[in-house]
């Protein structure tokens, strides 16, 4: 008979415990369908599964971690046993241990996994409808990127101490980006859709909206450099947002790499500026009942009217700064304990749409190279970008080729207004209240 999850994790621990340590284990298992169509063939059919578990053992201060994927007994016996030796090479950390408490804790399948009637032949039709409708489409030479996706994410956390922690999530998607060609000119633009159910997901709005991203960008061209008032759309403010959430880490903090370690308690941002992690919020793709330490979940106020209340901390971090925990700890089954936010928001401002929008602006709908165009310590950035050229609430003409350049943290103090009206991000994970940001950096 095959030992299940829940066996398999008393036997990990029992050996941890009985080498008068302490310790956790994350369980995570994975599986997924993937499509892509091509010149209005399937190009890609994939169903993967994985399964692996992970433990974190904690002894004389000192923490390992090992993972497996095999499951057997001689397998998690081995993994165990390796967590030892590595912890034997780790620093000496009296901060870190296994946070107390034996909760049991279960996320609700019915909506967080939803059975879904659709076929897997209905989801291969789909795939093929996203490239052949958007290639049917006038001067549209291709459709390079599109696919179907379903995916199911199980999660289980289990401590010495007795706390156990289960949640099982379902997230299905779809995407198409063509390429649009007129003369010398091209465009490529797309849009995505994630959601629970794939039944809930409109492949025709998915074609529509790329096509008229498309030939809305065509005729894009440089604007002359100089300083602008920004918005950044929906997608590319949460973004952005993400690349700097390191602001928040305490485990930065601790690592001595966070700009704002110093900095809880003082003014960081325009008085409008409230930001929250809102990780039970059941709307946003990104909920979480628990942490990776099975600890449960609150929703956080880290900035209020624009002073940095709290940094994130998992039960290291807290112990180190001696604050509380925040319960944002952070950790896959091949990893080391650290901090992570689960579902940002930003509150919404006083401002109605018509004034955010009003006079001259440049909409951002488009920015490249995320990650590696914007060092999180510094907050610099610098990213090729497209967009509109906007006045009051009307896009007078597409924008492209241009970069905008500037300092996260120093826009943070160069709010000009934050809507009344909060926006979910195409992957609902960040809920925001869009913000227009005055004197942006732009060079043509």
């Amino acid at each position: 008979m095959v030992a299940t999850v829940e066996a398999n994790a008393e036997r990990v621990l029992d050996k941890v415990l009985a080498a008068g340590a302490l310790g956790d284990l994350v369980v995570q298992e994975e599986s997924s369908l993937s499509l892509k169509a091509h010149d209005g063939e399937l190009e890609e059919h994939k169903v993967t599964s994985t399964r692996v578990y992970g433990v974190r053992v904690v002894k004389d201060d000192r923490a390992g971690i090992a993972y497996s994927e095999a499951a057997d007994p001689a397998a998690l016996d081995s993994m165990v046993e390796q967590a030892f030796v590595n912890a034997t090479f780790s620093r000496v950390d009296p901060a870190e241990s296994v946070a107390t408490g034996d909760t049991i804790l279960v996320t609700d399948d019915a909506s967080l996994c939803p059975d879904d009637p659709t076929t897997v032949e209905a989801k291969i039709a789909a795939a093929l409808y996203l490239e052949r409708e958007l290639t049917a489409r006038d001067k549209v030479r291709n459709v390079p990127y599109n696919g179907v996706q379903d995916a199911t994410v199980e999660r289980h956390v289990f401590a010495t101490t007795g706390r156990t922690a289960h949640s099982r999530d379902r997230v299905c998607s779809a995407f198409a980006y063509a390429l649009l060609s007129d003369g010398d000119k091209d465009a490529l633009e797309g849009v995505q859709s994630h959601t629970r159910r794939f039944d809930e997901i409109d492949t025709a709005w998915i074609v529509d909206e790329t096509y008229q991203r498309c030939v809305a960008m065509l005729h894009g061209e440089a604007l002359s450099s100089k300083h602008y008032d920004v918005l950044f759309d929906v997608e590319h403010q949460a973004d952005l947002f993400a690349v700097f959430h390191d602001m928040f880490s305490a485990k930065s903090a601790r690592d001595g790499i966070n700009p704002l370690r110093d900095k809880v308690g003082e003014r960081i941002a325009v008085d409008a500026l409230t930001v929250r992690d809102a990780p039970l919020n059941a709307d946003g793709l990104g909920y979480a009942l628990f942490d990776d330490e099975g600890l449960p979940t609150t929703t956080t106020t880290l900035v209020d009217g624009g002073v940095l209340r709290t940094l994130v901390h998992n039960s290291a971090t807290a112990t180190h700064f001696d604050v509380p925990n925040t319960r944002h700890a952070n950790r896959s089954p091949r990893g080391p304990l650290g901090v992570g936010l689960h579902q940002l928001e930003v509150a919404p401002g006083n401002v109605d749409e018509t004034a955010l929008t009003s006079g001259e602006y440049l909409e951002i709908v488009d920015l490249a190279g995320l990650h590696s165009g914007g060092n999180p310590v510094s907050g610099d950035f610098s990213y090729g970008a497209a967009g509109f050229l906007c006045r009051d609430g009307e896009r007078t003409r597409p924008v492209r080729n241009i970069t905008v350049a500037g300092n996260f943290y120093g826009m943070l103090n160069k709010i000009d207004a934050i809507g009344d009206t909060q926006h979910w991000n195409p992957e609902r994970s960040a809920l925001m209240a869009r913000i227009r940001f005055a004197d942006v950096a732009i060079s043509g």
